[in-house]
């Protein structure tokens, strides 16, 4: 399934977080502005790293190899193991039970209803942006098919793409069927990043800060903004996911590009509190990267169905 992408990279070491050379990712060397040694002040996720793509080099990173619950961040590779099946053009159709499923688990919606005939491109932006259980069910439930066949899936691929530090309990990172029973590490989840932005399809999506779809004969209207709130307020962010759940805190998937110099990076845990917290660790990580020096304030939080 994934395994001509694993073999691009198989050369590379899990150490060196090897990242796709993505033409939206790997723009022309420039020279970076001098940062301090020490790394960013001020961040306070538990697991941290942020990945200089342009140099190939981990440039900084906090208890990147302990293993920690990554909620909602585990839909990239929901969006992955879809995005390397293909047929993004198949219609599928809202079961009563994908909606059923996100209420019961309180887990963050795209509002969809059932009966509507949505294509899998269509429902990756309803997975990526709101963080939609409810398409992610769908998703899985189609793509399996069934959830567990899904989840199989998507554990596969993470051994193919040496995340030999994830475990995928389900599709969408809700604390079923425990808190923890789906996890990750800094490491592993900045390189999944890489992969997943190789992705021309994956790139144009997580970097949307809104999408629309027209009411048609075959569905609802809806409108799906992004709850990656570094777009569109922090100079140059592309991506990538956000995650939340009691366990996992407030947790952030991101990347940015400047002046020729892309970095990606994760927050795992940045407050359980404060989701503002997430964006504000990120946008320090980033603002030491870039030897930037622009005060970023977090914006309002955007109107979905539920926020993640």
């Amino acid at each position: 399934m994934i395994t001509a992408l694993a073999a691009r990279h198989r050369a590379m070491t899990l150490a060196a977080l090897p990242l796709a050379a993505a033409p939206l990712l790997v723009a022309a060397p420039a020279r970076a502005a001098a940062r301090p040694a020490a790394g960013p002040s001020g961040v306070v996720a538990k697991s941290a790293l942020l990945y200089d793509v342009t140099d190939d080099a981990t440039a900084w990173s906090r208890a990147a190899d302990t293993e920690r619950p990554i909620a909602s961040i585990t839909k990239v590779m929901t969006a992955l193991v879809v995005l390397h099946e293909g047929g993004l053009g198949r219609k599928i159709t809202i079961r009563r039970k994908y909606l059923t499923y996100a209420k019961k688990h309180d887990g963050s919606t795209a509002g969809l209803h059932a009966g509507d005939r949505l294509t899998a491109r269509e429902l990756l932006s309803a997975l990526l942006l709101p963080s939609g259980c409810d398409a992610a069910y769908a998703l899985a439930d189609t793509y399996g098919p069934g959830k567990a066949r899904f989840v199989a899936k998507m554990n596969d691929a993470a051994r193919e793409l040496g995340l030999d530090h994830t475990t995928y309990a389900n599709f969408d990172g809700l604390p079923w069927p425990t808190a923890t029973s789906t996890r990750s590490t800094a490491r592993d989840q900045v390189r999944l990043a890489g992969y997943a932005m190789d992705d021309g399809t994956f790139r144009a999506t997580v970097a949307r800060r809104t999408y629309r779809l027209a009411r048609t004969r075959t569905h609802h209207a809806y409108t799906w903004t992004n709850t990656n709130r570094l777009l569109g307020s922090y100079k140059g962010a592309i991506g990538i996911k956000t995650g939340t759940t009691d366990a996992a805190g407030y947790s952030l998937m991101f990347a940015a590009r400047r002046d020729g110099r892309t970095f990606t990076g994760i927050v795992l845990n940045s407050s359980t509190t404060d989701e503002r917290a997430r964006f504000t660790d990120a946008a320090r990580m980033l603002d030491w990267a870039f030897g930037a020096t622009d005060a970023y304030r977090v914006p309002p939080a955007p109107t979905n169905t539920t926020t993640d």
